[in-house]
């Protein structure tokens, strides 16, 4: 199944596997042998500290070949979706209780950063306002019960 990531997320994904690669696995690997040459290993601290670093590494390692290899990357200044709530759009909304207007992009769950203004594709308040237009009123079941929404403006940036 592909996982949609916008351009941008799909390039900090790149960019921090291209850090664990080139930066921090030969620093573990490093740090690894400097251990080493301490001598018993059984009761070596900073080897056992720097093999769970590797572990992690090589895990996160294979996790990002992994997304990045089953991305779907979505360019949204290229949709044409004719003013929907899609993935990657921007939504401008008014609470309809409180009159606050907040800004939101719908990204992917690896993009999604609410104080970046970029929430996630799978939650409550992008899964009601996907398919709906400016104008529309979208209600999101909020733990503290339900909430409306006006979708002021949709773009594709």
């Amino acid at each position: 199944m592909k996982t949609p990531l916008t351009i941008k997320g799909a390039a900090l994904l790149r960019e921090e596997l291209a850090r664990l690669k080139t930066v921090d696995r030969p620093n573990v690997i490093a740090a690894i042998a400097e251990a080493r040459s301490h001598g018993d290993l059984s009761e070596n601290a900073e080897y056992d500290a720097a093999k769970e670093r590797q572990g992690f590494i090589e895990g996160r390692i294979k996790e990002l070949e992994g997304k990045l290899a089953n991305a779907q990357i979505i360019d949204p200044a290229a949709l044409d979706a004719d003013g929907r709530c899609v993935f990657g759009a921007t939504v401008e909304l008014e609470d309809q209780d409180s009159g606050e207007q907040v800004t939101y992009q719908i990204v992917g769950d690896d993009e999604a950063d609410v104080k970046l203004g970029k929430i996630s594709v799978n939650s409550p308040i992008a899964r009601a306002l996907i398919g709906k237009y400016a104008g529309d009123i979208a209600t999101v079941q909020a733990p503290g019960g339900a909430r409306e929404y006006e979708i002021l403006d949709v773009r594709y940036e």
